[in-house]
């Protein structure tokens, strides 16, 4: 027990009297106990009555005001000793919360659901926080416990069922841990030693973590070591680090390059990964380590979010501000990833962004959802709440098809009517805070006012609030079209992998064909196996021609319609001729692949053409 804020340490297990443990020098204490597995323990600092819980607790039963309980990690019994680990590149990631993904909220439940999300084509799951936290229900991001999952969800060997659920069925699982801040309930590390913290840097949530002040070495190796438990005991296979702009530390190796080192040693030779969410999106994070970066493997592209988001509705408020919606916008991104790499961003009146010209596209985490933007809707909306369908099936057609990594949210691939809302159990004047908290942050949109003004923003505390963000299962069937959609998609990305998932600089370009529509042509070697993608979000597009070469198909040979969005099955209309008399017929709200093949004769052409017509 590190603890220099104490000048005794004392455990107490079950109704067993205290345990003096010994003072090492450095604020270190130690000491054995007859103790098992099961047991509940707490410490008791100098002459205090109160007993707290164990900072590296593994399980808290009771929640984090309880006792802490003894866990063995090493009585399980894994059946995935042949898995080989994750790697970046051609993945699909889907995020979920395990307390809404079911109606049951536990891991037990979700894991029934695992099957499921491997047909859809899923190869990577990434599950919000887990660390124990205070209250029923929450998002996670309040953990105070890093070491213990959260009991509402069931036990740890739960957990460990879970991953290893998904890993026989071909699905990695990453983890969503934070560390910036801890919650405001349940927190005691200060009482072991105030060092845990930092009064040197300003945070957005509470304390900044201590990473390069004074005693921050044993509050370094805490963190560190917590990042390769998750991967050493419960097999993640990697990890996604929150908000990482509100981690200070300028140690000479700042701490997120050393929890990438640990992650990768504790997989013990297996692929292991750490993406990261970044709001000044730098790129240093994803340099390697002998260039003075910190060694990551990817980072959220809220820029192509927010591009996405504006195109589909038109609003172009607080953050979106300084996005149009435009289709150069959707070129961009996906020629270059982040769209601000050092311009300025006039929403912050600054720069935002660094170069990121020569970062491979897999390294970008696009989305249309995850839990932050579904939230900040004020209601909780879908984005195909948000817009017709037609433009809805459209955008995700870009999206899925992108050179970067996509990232679904849970529910999205079956268009969910459920809400995702902010949530947190807290108690008296915390809930309080937080609501009012909740309150200001979206009052940067001018479209939430009016909801303000109404007192009709949900409640994060009320219990109906995290009732009503719960998936209904059952819609997957309901929403067959939408659910088949998404599956046809990541079908299609994945049989095409090495043109869309290319990671070669320069293995896509695009154009922009009208105010909005754009195509992307994915080049393939020998350029015979190219890939057309044309995303029109505005009305039809009526063209005798395109002076433009992207739009070329291979030397002798033609394009053909090798998958659209206005496929009936899917919802949509039907395509008619995308050339009739050798002209441009592109629908309104729709995207459609091109593949090409043999040009065909004349005749050829005319036997078709009657055979179709017949």
């Amino acid at each position: 027990m590190w603890a220099p804020a104490a000048r005794r340490v004392r455990v107490h297990i079950d109704k067993e009297t205290d345990t003096e443990l010994d003072a090492e020098g450095n604020g270190y204490f130690s000491g054995i106990a007859e103790a098992r597995s099961g047991d509940r323990y707490r410490f008791r600092l100098d002459e205090q009555e109160r007993l707290l819980p164990d900072p590296a607790s593994r399980f808290q039963p009771d929640g984090p005001h309880g006792a802490s309980q003894i866990v063995n990690p090493h009585t399980f019994e894994w059946s995935d000793r042949t898995w080989p680990g994750v790697r970046l590149g051609g993945q699909i990631i889907y995020e979920l919360h395990i307390g809404t993904f079911t109606r049951e909220g536990t891991w037990t439940a979700a894991a029934r659901e695992l099957d499921e999300l491997a047909r859809l084509g899923i190869s990577v799951i990434e599950v919000m926080p887990i660390a124990e936290f205070d209250g029923r229900f929450g998002w996670g991001y309040d953990g105070v416990d890093l070491y213990a999952p959260f009991h509402g969800y069931g036990t740890p060997d739960d957990l460990r069922r879970f991953v290893d659920r998904a890993h026989a069925v071909g699905i990695a699982v990453i983890l969503d841990v934070v560390y910036n801040h801890l919650g405001p309930s349940g927190n005691y590390l200060r009482e072991f030693s105030p060092a845990y913290f930092s009064s040197r840097y300003e945070n957005d949530w509470g304390d900044a973590i201590n990473f390069d002040g004074d005693d921050a070495g044993p509050v370094r190796e805490f963190f560190a070591a917590n990042a390769g438990y998750w991967i050493d005991e419960f097999h993640f296979d990697g990890l996604r680090l929150d908000a990482t702009q509100q981690i200070f530390d300028r140690s000479a190796q700042n701490i997120m390059a050393a929890i990438g080192i640990r992650v990768r040693e504790a997989a013990r030779g297996r692929d292991a990964i750490v993406v990261a969410e970044n709001e000044p999106q730098d790129a240093r994070l994803l340099r390697p380590l002998d260039e003075g970066g910190f060694g990551l493997d990817g980072l959220w592209n809220d820029d192509f979010h927010h591009a996405a988001m504006v195109a589909i509705t038109g609003r172009a408020e607080a953050y979106y501000s300084d996005t149009r919606g435009e289709p150069q916008e959707f070129v961009s991104a996906a020629k270059h990833g982040f769209l601000f790499q050092g311009q300025f961003y006039a929403w912050q009146r600054q720069p935002r962004g660094t170069a990121a010209l020569d970062i491979a596209p897999e390294r970008f985490i696009t989305f249309l959802q995850n839990h932050d933007q579904v939230a900040n809707s004020v209601r909780g909306l879908r984005g195909h709440q948000l817009t017709s369908p037609g433009r809805w099936r459209a955008v995700t057609a870009a999206f899925l098809l992108m050179p970067g990594t996509p990232m679904l949210f849970q529910g999205q691939e079956f268009s969910a009517s459920s809400p995702f809302l902010y949530f947190a159990d807290l108690p008296g004047e915390l809930a309080l805070a937080v609501r009012r908290g909740r309150e200001e942050f979206l009052s940067q949109f001018p479209t939430v006012v009016a909801y303000e003004h109404a007192g009709a923003l949900s409640d994060p505390g009320d219990t109906r609030t995290f009732e009503r963000s719960k998936l209904d299962l059952d819609e997957r069937t309901a929403n067959a079209p939408a659910h088949d959609f998404h599956k046809d998609l990541i079908r299609l990305r994945c049989s095409r992998r090495t043109t869309f998932c290319n990671p070669r600089p320069a293995s896509v370009d695009g154009t922009v064909l009208s105010p909005g529509a754009f195509a992307l042509r994915y080049f393939a070697p020998g350029h015979v196996d190219d890939l057309v993608l044309i995303v029109n979000l505005g009305p039809d597009l009526k063209r005798s021609s395109f002076p433009e070469p992207l739009l070329a198909p291979p030397d002798a040979q033609d394009w053909y319609v090798l998958w659209s969005s206005e496929d009936p099955r899917y919802g949509g209309t039907g395509l008619r001729d995308l050339w009739p008399g050798g002209s441009w017929s592109i629908p309104a709200e729709s995207a459609i692949v091109l593949a090409a093949r043999a040009r065909l004769e004349p005749r050829q052409k005319r036997e078709r053409r009657q055979h179709r017509d017949e």
